[in-house]
Parts: C-alpha cells; sequence; structure tokens
C-alpha cells in the first residue's frame, strides 16, 4: 500500500476535507498536526517547496499539494491510478 502523509491542523477545513476524502477511500495514512507539533513545520515546508498552508499531502513520499490538487486528482480519476501504482511497485 502506498505511504500517504498529511501534515495538518486541526482547525483547517481544508484538512478535514482532504483527511474525509481519504478516509471514505479506505486510505491509510500519517498525519502530522503542525499545530500540535510545529517543530515538524520547517519539515512539511521543505518538502512541500516553501509552501506554509496546510494541508500538504504527500504520496510514497510525492509532494500532491494541498486539498485542491488531492480532489484535482480524484475528479480526474488519477488519485486511484496513482495510489495503485505505487501499490503494484
Amino acid at each position: 500500500m502506498a505511504e500517504v502523509v498529511v501534515y495538518s491542523s486541526m482547525l483547517c477545513p481544508y484538512c478535514i476535507r482532504a483527511k474525509k476524502l481519504l478516509k471514505a477511500k479506505g486510505i491509510a495514512f500519517e498525519e502530522i498536526d503542525v499545530m500540535m507539533q510545529p517543530r515538524r513545520k520547517p519539515e512539511m515546508m521543505e518538502k512541500a517547496g516553501g509552501r506554509t498552508s496546510v494541508p500538504q499531502i504527500f504520496i510514497d513520499g510525492e509532494h500532491v499539494g494541498g486539498c485542491d490538487e488531492l480532489m484535482a486528482l480524484e475528479s480526474a480519476g488519477h488519485l486511484d491510478v496513482r495510489l495503485e501504482a505505487r501499490k503494484a511497485s
């Protein structure tokens, strides 16, 4: 199964939306709350090319982007393909 990591904050509606989609699809993910673990935010920013907003989502270490990008992948039918391609590797 693909390793999915979501940098988030518990008060962020976009984080909630992204996590809801992943949960609905049965995708296990690691959640790193940057408000509860502020020392992890610089790590997120480095991995996300300087982006400071949450969520920042990664599939097998590859940056997907935020909620909008995740939803766009889902709408285009590419999210499952991307997760399956990672699973098959």
